[in-house]
């Protein structure tokens, strides 16, 4: 009849109506209770301590307004509604001043409820409750937030100079230098403009404080927040059991820094040249025949590649077997070998190990997608058999009660979560995908989500919380894949989007899902530097966007162009219900829809320029890995005391040889870089150039690429 939960669904930036908000109030500070009931319902009291207070009903609104910041799009809604209720009711409670009980009084035409009680203490900070451990005379102005149930949290400052700038803090879409931002660092779903609203998949606390020569890091994996003014950055860490905060603070030049960092959190590995190719994916390429057709006009037109992500191969319900295959269920939810499957010759999959023996004949490595999430609202089949076991046998996260946790989010929305934080389940968990890779010959796996455990309170295996699990997840995703390939003797390329400290070691990552727009191209190219600043190494994203309609000749092109000097090139599209017209990223496809026909020859001259830059990128690559110099590197490793170079924050080099200017603005033809001190050369001509400002012309074919030594690109 009546539900009121204290923190709500807990999605990180937003309430839900059954919320108590703020969920930790302030003394003095007045409180929102929320509860949503039945229908029914006529009439809500809250008995607040003394008091009696009246609920009023609340009109159902979106709570968190980036819900629908993206705009069209087949998540965008989903989103938005995850929040909403049509049977919210809510009051404002008077200032609290000291600690309280309350409890829900609800009442229909013939019955009545009344809910448990309910506790709230105010909270205040105070100079002393705890211990910052690390940092020395940089920290100051120490505080912690207090209340009669513990010490929750603690603030301190450190202090920065004019001339200093902050960057890192995990992947970042907004800018590269975050001095004079708020942020935080959780790991969180925005579905398409993250630059806009300061949210990100793959969070860092740590930072580079540039021209300072020191960075820091706040070794939690709690959320933490941050904002800076002109003489500090303030620095507030959510606590555990134990009012204890502990800092790393690295001195030295930025790779140093970065050096240090990674000595701690683990760096990443060299992975196979191939990765360096161009990688093809469309999440509506979900039959064998389309894949095929994909391929062969690649093959058609001479445009190489190296890579086909295949999305839509399973049903999306165990993420496990082919669709359409045959087979009989294994009731105790035990994994199936490749000899249990039959594929009809008319299925969407006839014969998939021919057809990845097939696209191995051509080069073409598979990539095969994966979530990490179990429907669980199946009655029969394999799914339910296996959503089964995962409870019964212990594999599943646990909400604070000892039941399963299931998906709060609105992607896969109520599915089953397995507790990847320990071995038994990771084994568990990929065992069922160990036929992919033995049997059929799959070269990697696009692990996908990982952003899904909402919940302080959750329960995992490994002893934590969710306060100090959940951001770990994704970590502990790409690990568990990246396992299973290793023990089948295969390099363990994983292709990621959410992550958190510790992800560095783990395979390849991308973007995410953005807009094909010149916001979300600049935005993307900010991920990636300062994601490669936090020790990010093999680093990607949807070219020139995945969602919306098709992008224009010029937008494609200059993204294409981009894309050929960052470490990961890559090509995908949105899930769009199979509708007309197609929204294929392909080549050829932007050619017909737009009508332009550059798009497949400079598409092509930049794939085949992709492909002799392999052996420059695989040996950057491991002498990234080595020196802990960034593959993509923004030009403050290399030339930190030289303050112009704050004023062209999407120049960046691509390992030692070359530095890249990506044309980011529609309409140009011509652009300016800015070249610091040293010898160079324009890539394209070979002709040396002097280091200062340098415009050149750039026809739809040209990115702006400087070299220190001739003959990189010939």
């Amino acid at each position: 009849m009546i539900t009121h939960r204290p923190h709500g669904i807990e999605h990180p930036y937003a309430s839900s109506p059954d919320q108590r908000v703020p969920v930790l109030p302030l003394a003095g500070e007045p409180v929102r209770l929320g509860v949503v009931a039945s229908p029914d319902v006529t009439s809500v009291v809250c008995e607040w301590g003394s008091a009696t207070l009246e609920l009023t009903p609340t009109q159902a609104t979106a709570s968190d307004a980036a819900a629908l910041a993206g705009g069209e799009g087949h998540l965008s809604e989903a989103q938005a509604k995850s929040l909403g209720s049509d049977d919210s009711w809510s009051v404002v409670t008077p200032p609290l001043t000291e600690p309280v009980r309350y409890r829900f009084h609800a009442q229909t035409a013939d019955d009545a409820e009344t809910t448990a009680w309910f506790d709230v203490a105010p909270a205040e900070w105070l100079p002393r409750g705890g211990e910052v451990r690390g940092g020395g005379d940089r920290v100051h102005d120490v505080a912690w937030l207090v209340s009669a149930e513990g010490v929750h949290r603690a603030r301190f400052r450190l202090p920065l100079q004019p001339s200093d700038h902050l960057v890192g803090f995990g992947e970042r879409y907004d800018r590269l230098d975050q001095r004079g931002q708020q942020l935080d660092a959780v790991v969180f779903e925005q579905y398409k403009a993250q630059g806009v609203h300061g949210r990100t998949y793959l969070p860092m606390p740590f930072a580079h404080v540039v021209n300072g020569g020191w960075g820091f890091h706040v070794r939690t994996s709690r959320r933490t927040w941050f904002s800076s003014d002109d003489t500090g950055l303030t620095v507030e860490v959510a606590l555990g059991d134990e009012p204890v905060v502990d800092l790393g603070i690295y001195e030295g030049s930025p790779t140093e820094v970065l050096s240090a960092f990674l000595d701690e959190v683990g760096r990443a590995e060299e992975l196979p040249d191939w990765v360096f190719r161009l990688w093809a994916s469309g999440n509506e390429w979900n039959t064998q025949d389309l894949v095929m057709a994909r391929m062969d006009t690649h093959r058609d037109l001479d445009i190489p590649v190296g890579t086909v992500v295949i999305e839509a191969w399973s049903d999306e319900e165990g993420i496990t077997i082919w669709r359409d295959a045959q087979y009989d269920v294994t009731p105790d939810g035990s994994a199936h070998k490749a000899a249990d499957f039959s594929y009809p010759a008319d299925g969407a999959w006839p014969d998939p190990r021919a057809m990845i023996d097939e696209l191995h004949r051509r080069g073409i490595k598979v990539v095969l997608w994966q979530i990490p999430l179990q429907k669980s609202e199946f009655d029969s089949g394999q799914v339910a058999a296996d959503a089964a076991a995962m409870v019964r046998e212990g594999h599943a996260v646990l909400e604070a009660d000892g039941s399963a946790y299931h998906n709060r989010g609105w992607w896969f929305p109520k599915a089953l979560m397995p507790d990847l934080s320990v071995q038994r389940t990771r084994d568990w968990w990929t065992e069922k995908r160990r036929y992919l890779v033995e049997d059929f010959d799959v070269d990697g796996f696009k692990t996908d989500g990982g952003e899904h455990a909402w919940g302080h309170d959750l329960r995992y295996a490994d002893g934590r919380r969710g306060d100090d699990g959940n951001n770990l997840f994704p970590v502990h995703y790409a690990r568990a894949f990246g396992d299973l390939l290793r023990s089948a003797g295969k390099a363990p390329v994983t292709f990621s989007r959410a992550g958190f400290t510790g992800s560095q070691p783990h395979g390849v990552f991308w973007a995410g899902d953005e807009d094909s727009t010149w916001e979300a191209f600049r935005s993307s190219i900010t991920a990636g530097l300062t994601a490669a600043s936090c020790g990010i190494v093999y680093w990607g994203w949807d070219l020139a966007g995945f969602s919306g309609p098709v992008p224009d000749a010029e937008l494609y092109l200059r993204a294409a162009a981009a894309s050929a000097f960052l470490p990961i090139m890559q090509y995908h599209s949105e899930f769009n219900h199979h509708q007309l017209p197609l929204r294929d990223r392909t080549p050829w496809f932007v050619a017909e829809t737009t009508g332009d026909d550059r798009v497949v020859p400079v598409f092509r001259a930049y794939a085949v320029l992709r492909e002799k830059l392999v052996p420059y990128l695989a040996a950057q690559a491991a002498r990234a890995v080595a020196t802990d110099r960034p593959l993509l590197r923004p030009l403050f490793f290399d030339h930190a005391d030289d303050p112009e170079i704050w004023n062209h924050p999407y120049q960046y080099q691509l390992g030692d040889g070359l530095l890249v200017n990506p044309v980011l603005e529609p309409g140009v033809t011509t652009w300016t870089t800015y070249l610091p001190e040293g010898i160079w050369y324009d890539a394209w001509t070979d002709e040396p150039v002097e280091s200062g400002l340098v415009t050149r012309d750039v026809p739809i074919d040209i990115i702006p690429v400087y070299s220190r030594t001739p003959g990189l690109l010939h």
